[in-house]
């Protein structure tokens, strides 16, 4: 969730960001919190915790069964591999422009271990803002598998573009095999989360009859607190379960591939890459679209009856279906969005998903608080009473109101309120945040 886009030394070698931003890559953001508030409203709505009896009792139930299928086949998964490209590419932006003003080693090469330690301490900070929202806000948290992701970034660093795109694949295809020697072993590491997480619902008394209404009916926030502990033991398992962290640290070694070569960069006319292979940006992404859209957009609507089904043909066949679907149709979604941009770069539309980009944490963590508000009973207690069809027109009127909110704060302060904070705590000095004060 990196949103530094350059950063800067004084005369004192003072590492700060700098004003020069890639509106391309903050529309992109924007453009993935939409799809994030769509794929987790389902369940600040608690829509995904009923039993199929219960769903029936809802508004307008075979409408819901339609928007689930399309949300598999259009949003789950690849919103979260846009954001986490994004990332990569990110961590490139930050070490890249350090080297560039860092003093010389013996070796006359710019030298990284500066750069290295600031991204530690980002990463940090990361996982300690992502520990407080799993533990006290939510317990669908990204952040701190983000965070400690993250600081397997550096062990690439050195790599060529070349080895870095086959360690993302290598990444990207593992859990494939992992499903493979699952299934020949009879045994997973996940069965030791789930029963910590059964242990811990036990405790507090929450079962399969309560668990979709716990958090309606939760009158105070210790009753959501309680919930928040066996979520964080859910939420292992399914990092475990679904091998998570290995396709982050892969969609993260394709961003950096992308950051290294400043494809970001390229996506304006006259911009030369950081490397003499040459590229022609345009033909790229179009090829991108095509072979992105032709093979996931298909096998995706595969996957979404694979996932709507119980996966029929089991896990391996359906953690394949994954691989082959989501992360080609993200890198469709990528690429897309990208050649709309060179078209026109001006149109409002990139300004106003850029918006909410340039705030991506602060809009990240309020998506959890407006959910919670409107959901929970100690909120407005809609949870586990409202269609699917609701919960996604909620997700979106939340959305747009994060634009409206975001373009107003940004005209007159430079970044996001907790944006400001984690920059501040990661450079060790106070930055202005008012556009007045700037110098």
């Amino acid at each position: 969730m990196t949103t530094e886009n350059h950063q800067t030394t004084d005369k004192n070698q003072a590492v700060g960001p700098v004003k020069k931003r890639f509106v391309v890559l903050d529309a992109l953001r924007g453009f993935a919190l939409l799809g994030i508030i769509l794929a987790n409203f389902p369940e600040f709505s608690l829509w995904t915790f009923q039993t199929p009896e219960a769903l029936e009792q809802l508004p307008a139930p075979g409408i819901d069964r339609v928007i689930q299928f399309l949300l598999y086949v259009f949003v789950d998964g690849k919103f979260y591999t846009i954001f986490s490209i994004l990332f990569g590419i990110g961590f490139s932006i930050i070490i890249g422009n350090i080297m560039q003003r860092s003093p010389l080693g013996p070796d006359g090469k710019p030298q990284t271990r500066r750069g290295f330690l600031i991204f530690y301490r980002r990463m940090t900070i990361l996982a300690i803002i992502g520990l407080c929202h799993l533990l006290l806000i939510w317990s669908g948290d990204i952040l701190l598998l983000y965070a400690l992701m993250g600081m397997l970034l550096p062990l690439f660093w050195g790599c060529s573009n070349r080895n870095i795109l086959r360690w993302a694949a290598f990444f990207l295809l593992l859990p494939i095999g992992i499903e493979i020697l699952r299934a020949a072993l009879g045994f997973s590491l996940a069965e030791v989360p789930y029963r910590l997480w059964w242990d811990t619902c036990a405790e507090y008394g929450i079962n399969e009859e309560n668990f979709g209404t716990w958090l309606r009916d939760a009158d105070s926030y210790r009753g959501v607190s309680q919930f928040l502990m066996q979520g964080a033991w859910e939420r292992l398992w399914e990092f475990v379960e679904g091998n998570r962290y290995f396709k982050v640290l892969g969609l993260f070694l394709i961003g950096l591939y992308i950051g290294k070569r400043r494809l970001y960069a390229a996506v304006t006319p006259g911009t030369t890459l950081t490397d003499d292979q040459p590229l022609d940006i345009q033909k790229f992404l179009q090829r991108l679209v095509g072979w992105g859209i032709c093979l996931g957009l298909p096998l995706s609507f595969v996957y979404a009856w694979s996932a709507t089904q119980g996966h029929p043909f089991g896990n391996i066949v359906h953690s394949l279906l994954y691989t082959l679907s989501v992360y080609p149709l993200g890198l469709a979604y990528i690429a897309g969005l990208t050649l709309l941009f060179r078209r026109n770069a001006q149109a409002p539309i990139w300004q106003m998903l850029a918006y909410p980009g340039r705030m991506a944490l602060t809009n990240y963590l309020s998506q959890s608080i407006c959910g919670i508000l409107l959901c929970y009973g100690i909120g407005f207690g809609l949870g586990a009473n409202i269609s699917l069809l609701t919960t996604e027109m909620l997700a979106l009127c939340v959305f747009l109101s994060q634009v409206l909110v975001s373009a107003l704060w940004l005209h007159f302060f430079q970044f996001g309120p907790l944006e400001w904070i984690w920059r501040m705590l990661t450079y060790g000095r106070r930055m202005p945040l008012l556009k007045s004060s700037k110098k």
